[in-house]
């Protein structure tokens, strides 16, 4: 069951706390609860629930609030619900009325908040932000009826009256996943034991009733250990190894099939089934590369626990294989729009015309220019470029330029593009050192794109209170310059009514 909160964005002079006193006007968190559409996203979120049945949930400000607190924080979910007890500023931020120094919630419920969002609500969440920090809903209205007259052409687009306009950067990047570095020897030992421990589950309500099937389990962990202790072992003790493992674990799945036919496998919970069902996949894949004498194959399962997670080669210098999901993202303005999670390897390039269409979606007209690295640069997408009269970054097609001041022209518009694409680089770079896409803590793949999503939304609105900061030292100079003219309460009043930042 869901209880709708009251629609009204509650005031931080109405906020009560029992010890004296009122909360401040200019504090970062009571600035950022004005800049998130909690009314929008209180609709949207109570369509998952009945209004009738089941224990009334919490609220979606609370729900999602928790979920930017941990993450701008850097917290972990039990840490995240202490700090929430302790700050009135926090408590504020999600809703409640008073202070209570009791918690709003247990920390177990962080997980059902990421599970009871998605990466499509998010996203719209995360627009609705931006549209309201940059206030071009009017732009947008102007746009979406400038589209009813398009005319259209031949090939069924629309073409856009409205010129083009802003720069809009795309890059991608990958995320990695909280798994150990995986090897083959390794995930075979690791299901081998996982195997031996399903068949425990199966045979322990016969036990002293029958006899346990044998396998063999301190003879395949010795000849494990005997390989995996070795600092450098060579590539013949290694695939001897690995031949090993997959006997001993081939005799174990063959037990289990047995027990399974007498209908032993009421006895697995849910864990062990799931676990159950990933090995045998592995098992398969790792027989087929040991046969083949490969290490690749489709679908590669590199971590049994997270069996979503897939290698992404990136050749970076650092790490030329991550094991993660594929976020491809636009930056307009400083404003990151998250376009695709995938956990598949995938070639970015193929989405560049999808992004410039949502660029035309969410503003109504095209990029003036696209900065993108040279993945990007492909026929087709040069083509669509030209088309909409869209300048792609980066050198043109063909033999260089005949005339020196022409080629020199050329030259130093390439290095501004390159200066200009930096900034999708920093925003990376501020994901995973200031926030937590240098490593997903998170186990599922729902769960991990929902913390991806938060990611980002959470350094929007940084972008936004960073604005609004130092346009409030701009105010503060100019008050204390031309005292008397506006009261410092009533400007940050202003801000959290209308939402603008500076």
């Amino acid at each position: 069951m869901y209880r709708k909160d009251n629609p009204h964005q509650l005031k931080f002079e109405n906020f009560y706390l029992p010890f004296g006193g009122h909360l401040r006007s200019d504090n970062r968190w009571v600035i950022l609860a004005g800049q998130i559409p909690w009314q929008q996203i209180e609709e949207a979120y109570g369509e998952l629930f009945s209004e009738d049945n089941g224990c009334p949930a919490k609220s979606a400000r609370m729900a999602l609030g928790a979920l930017l607190i941990k993450e701008r924080l850097g917290t972990t979910d039990r840490e995240t619900v202490e700090q929430i007890t302790e700050n009135p500023y926090l408590q504020y931020f999600l809703g409640l009325m008073e202070y209570q120094d009791v918690p709003p919630f247990d920390h177990s419920m962080m997980t059902y908040f990421r599970k009871r969002f998605d990466k499509d609500m998010l996203a719209d969440i995360n627009e609705s932000i931006i549209t309201k920090a940059t206030g071009c809903d009017e732009d947008n209205d102007s746009g979406n009826s400038n589209n009813d007259n398009d005319v259209m052409n031949r090939n069924g687009d629309n073409e856009q009256s409205a010129p083009n306009q802003g720069k809009m950067i795309v890059d991608a990047t990958c995320t990695p996943a909280d798994i150990a570095y995986p090897t083959d020897l390794s995930l075979l030992n690791e299901a081998r034991e996982k195997s031996e421990e399903i068949i425990d589950a199966m045979h322990e309500p016969f036990t002293g009733i029958r006899r346990k099937p044998r396998t063999y389990r301190q003879k395949a962990r010795k000849s494990y250990l005997a390989v995996a202790k070795q600092k450098k072992p060579g590539y013949k003790k290694v695939r001897k190894a690995i031949g090993q493992q997959l006997k001993y674990l081939k005799r174990n799945l063959g037990h289990i099939d047995s027990m399974a036919e007498q209908g032993l496998l009421i006895y697995l919970d849910k864990r062990l089934y799931r676990l159950l069902l990933v090995i045998r996949e592995l098992y398969r894949q790792q027989l087929w590369m040991y046969e083949n004498s490969t290490h690749s194959i489709p679908d590669r399962i590199v971590s049994i626990y997270q069996p979503h997670v897939r290698p992404i080669v990136r050749g970076k210098a650092k790490s030329k294989v991550e094991f993660g999901a594929k976020v491809s993202i636009s930056l307009v303005d400083g404003f990151s729009f998250v376009e695709k999670i995938g956990w598949d390897a995938y070639n970015e390039s193929c989405d560049l015309i999808k992004q410039i269409k949502s660029y035309h979606n969410r503003f109504g007209f095209y990029p003036e220019s696209a900065h993108v690295d040279k993945i990007y640069r492909t026929k087709e997408n040069r083509r669509f470029c030209k088309k909409h009269g869209i300048r792609l970054s980066g050198p043109p097609l063909g033999r260089p330029a005949g005339d020196t001041e022409l080629l020199k022209e050329q030259k130093k518009l390439q290095r501004q593009d390159e200066c200009v694409r930096n900034a999708v680089e920093g925003k990376f770079g501020q994901s995973k050192r200031r926030f937590s896409l240098a490593l997903i803590m998170t186990k599922l793949a729902h769960t991990s794109e929902v913390s991806i999503m938060v990611s980002f939304i959470v350094m929007n609105l940084e972008k936004i209170l960073s604005g609004i900061v130092s346009f409030l030292f701009f105010v503060l100079y100019w008050l204390s310059v031309r005292p008397g003219r506006h009261r410092h309460d009533r400007i940050i009043s202003s801000w959290q009514t209308t939402g603008v930042a500076a």
